[in-house]
């Protein structure tokens, strides 16, 4: 079985923090020395206790879903002999209540968008058994009870 690790690194800075006013500006760290600049998001922390330019944990959840999604196409593309030359998907997470009235990503809607070059071009249907395929096989989807929706871009 694989293993995934992060390291999450926060310092309080000067603010006397029972009083609620302190910064949620943090880091992620990753294997490789790869550094996160993480907060809050502005919609749920107002600034300035949260910083707009870093990347929050909703974010992120949708880019990890995106992410996923896009290397399983890609390489379901390149087994079946397409070529793919660019893919661009802007993903969008939606915030809500589920089932049992709790906050959460309730919904987050993929749109890809991919092009092809060579002697080969996937058929609409084929990109959409693909797309379907990805879905099927990505391993953060699969960890997750939001609703995952692809609608292609062509």
């Amino acid at each position: 079985m694989s293993e995934y690790s992060a390291t999450v690194r926060w310092e309080r800075a000067g603010a006397t923090f029972i009083d609620d006013d302190y910064s949620r500006g943090h880091v992620w760290e990753f294997d490789g020395g790869q550094t996160v600049p993480a907060s809050a998001s502005p919609d749920i922390v107002p600034l300035p206790k949260s910083i707009a330019e870093h990347v929050d944990p909703e974010e992120a959840f949708v880019a990890s879903l995106s992410s996923c999604h896009m290397l399983f196409f890609l390489s379901i593309a390149a087994q079946r002999g397409f070529t793919v030359d660019r893919y661009v998907d802007h993903a969008v997470g939606y915030m809500g209540k589920d089932e049992l009235r709790r906050t959460a990503i309730t919904k987050v809607v993929l749109r890809p968008e991919a092009g092809y070059s060579g002697s080969q071009i996937p058929s609409g249907s084929e990109v959409e058994r693909m797309h379907h395929e990805a879905h099927d096989l990505c391993f953060i989807a699969n960890s997750v009870r939001t609703e995952v929706v692809t609608e292609i871009v062509a």
